[in-house]
């Protein structure tokens, strides 16, 4: 594949990964209250979980979507309830840092399950397939996917970095509080942005 084919992939890649969305939300939440290996964790689950949906969407799962009546509004709802439970998690942290708690912290699965239940990854996946594969050229699709798994995960990884630079400046529980509320609030706000699409 010719690198007039690589560099908008990468780019492409790069633009739907680091702007700002749920997921991204949540990475930087988990910067500002976890150590950063548990972050991590949950940027390796969401990156892997978006690869898998990108190369089923490439094999043609998104044509799914409108054969099945309802099932975009299904996964739609989905990811909303899914959204507001990571939000009333949020709300409901005390604004101590966690010590000793780190299963409470969105893991490797939370962040697989929440790409797949997020309607704008699956969007991204589709636009982008159809912007840059041709047909079912499968080798088109692997180069894509490729490149897709780096830039995703340091993607999403600078976004803990970003919380755990941030985490140095509020770590008095009132000030956590106030963030980890700010943040439970976006990401309830992009419900709308979901339910509006």
């Amino acid at each position: 594949m010719s690198l007039t084919m690589i560099l908008p992939m990468s780019a492409f890649a790069l633009a739907a990964s680091i702007s700002p969305g749920p997921v991204n939300l949540v990475c930087l939440s988990c910067g500002t209250r976890y150590p950063l290996s548990r972050g991590l964790i949950f940027v390796t689950g969401a990156t892997l979980g978006f690869i898998a949906l990108f190369v089923a969407v490439g094999l043609g799962l998104y044509s799914i979507l409108t054969l099945v009546p309802g099932l975009d509004t299904a996964l739609r709802w989905a990811g909303v309830a899914f959204l507001l439970y990571l939000s009333f998690r949020l709300v409901r942290a005390d604004g101590r840092l966690p010590e000793g708690e780190a299963e409470t912290a969105p893991g490797f699965m939370t962040g697989a399950l929440m790409q797949w239940l997020n309607p704008k990854a699956w969007l991204a996946s589709a636009s982008g397939i159809g912007a840059y594969v041709s047909g079912n050229d499968l080798q088109q699709l692997a180069v894509f996917a490729a490149l897709y798994l780096p830039i995703c995960w340091l993607s999403l990884g600078s976004w803990v970095y970003a919380g755990a630079f941030l985490r140095r400046y509020i770590e008095k529980p009132a000030v956590l509080t106030v963030t980890n509320r700010t943040l439970a609030a976006l990401l309830a706000a992009s419900c709308a942005y979901l339910l509006l699409d």
